[in-house]
């Protein structure tokens, strides 16, 4: 496999670029104050002033660059992703798979404190892919990279890297390439955790419900019902994603506005505003990375591809397996794990969608307990 060092480099013409786009913008007719139709217009100039005039793209740059990247050549699709090799003996390889709408930007806190811990606990050589047409993992070269190929591709970029042997972490679509992993790289998987909020159980792809009680039937289709005008987004990417991508690819305004909607709606509902949730400059750094690497397109086309693939029913593995649940909602293990089966279990009161950017401390340390509790040889 063709795999080489990597450091973020963006030329100073698409720096400008942006800056001049943003400052061009059309603006649509300011009708709501609220997020029930999108991004309000208030909020969102307040965002691209900020991203305009008030962010430091290079400061993030340099600080993205502290951590050291590769980028693999997968069947023709550029792989770029984060590879922090811990310093101490014996640290386990663990692979961070991200969501909708990330990159390995989402890890950019998380992968240094499980690399180098502070307190010297267990460590480890942490590698963190954008998924192909995610984040640099771009241009998207083809169709098909859906999770059964994506895990493959995953897999084949850690033998690369020298790891025979890993822990897998995912949330959102990266615990959905997590169990692909679990299902087809076998043995080559200690075990794997994934983290869950609320919204996992408000979905299509929610597990059986049979054993809820009444209440919780009632329960449960309030959450659902709560969402079923958040599905939008999926079900123009999941049926045509190239008419999304032209915006996203050429407007950074609408690239800017589809991320943080989703940070509005789906991180800890606590917080009033996505910047109340993460660091405002964590925010613009994500969406910068998925404006210069022109991820708009890989993005959509990754959930028509998961839509349009056949699923893994009926397969099973065992490999060990563990949940980390972010946002109160005690339904979540009554519908998730409503056996106790899962090799680990933890909840977290505060935190939503998107823990390694919410919570990155509480979930380093759910990833440390879990992997003390199962076998590592």
């Amino acid at each position: 496999m063709d795999i080489r060092p990597y450091e973020i480099a963006i030329p100073a013409a698409e720096v400008t670029d942006l800056t001049e786009r943003l400052a061009r913008t059309r603006w649509p007719a300011d009708l709501t104050s609220g997020w029930e139709r999108g991004t309000p217009v208030p909020y969102a100039q307040h965002l691209a002033q900020r991203w305009g005039t008030g962010f430091d793209w290079r400061a993030q740059e340099r600080r993205l660059n502290r951590m050291p990247q590769f980028v693999a050549d997968v069947d023709g699709q550029p792989i770029h992703g984060l590879h922090l090799r811990s310093s101490q003996e014996g640290a386990t390889p663990l692979l961070l798979c991200h969501g909708y709408p990330a990159s390995f930007v989402e890890f950019a806190t998380l992968a240094p404190a499980l690399a180098e811990p502070e307190d010297g606990g267990p460590a480890f050589h942490v590698v963190a892919p954008s998924i192909p047409g995610f984040g640099f993992s771009t241009p998207l070269t083809g169709h098909g990279w859906d999770l059964v190929r994506t895990g493959a591709a995953f897999d084949a970029v850690m033998v690369a890297l020298g790891y025979e042997r890993y822990t897998v972490f995912g949330g959102d679509v990266g615990a959905g390439i997590s169990e692909q992993l679990c299902l087809d790289a076998g043995d080559r998987v200690i075990a794997s955790l994934v983290a869950t909020d609320p919204g996992a159980i408000a979905t299509a792809y929610t597990p059986p419900t049979d054993h809820l009680t009444p209440e919780e039937k009632e329960r449960h289709e309030a959450l659902k019902a709560a969402r079923a005008e958040d599905f939008g987004y999926l079900q123009v990417q999941t049926t045509r994603p190239l008419s999304v991508a032209y915006g996203l690819t050429d407007s950074p305004v609408m690239q800017l506005t589809w991320i943080a909607e989703k940070f509005q709606e789906w991180t800890d509902p606590s917080r009033e505003l996505p910047e109340d949730a993460v660091d405002v400059d964590d925010l613009l750094t994500l969406v910068s990375v998925a404006w210069f690497g022109r991820g708009g397109d890989g993005g959509a086309n990754l959930l028509y591809e998961a839509a349009h693939s056949p699923m893994a029913w009926g397969r099973t593995h065992d490999r060990p397996q563990g949940m980390v649940a972010f946002g109160e909602e005690p339904l979540m293990r009554r519908i998730l794990d409503p056996d106790g089966r899962l090799a680990f279990w933890a909840e977290h009161p505060r935190g939503g969608h998107f823990p390694a950017m919410e919570r990155p401390r509480e979930l380093a340390g759910d990833i440390r307990a879990f992997l003390a509790s199962v076998p590592v040889g």
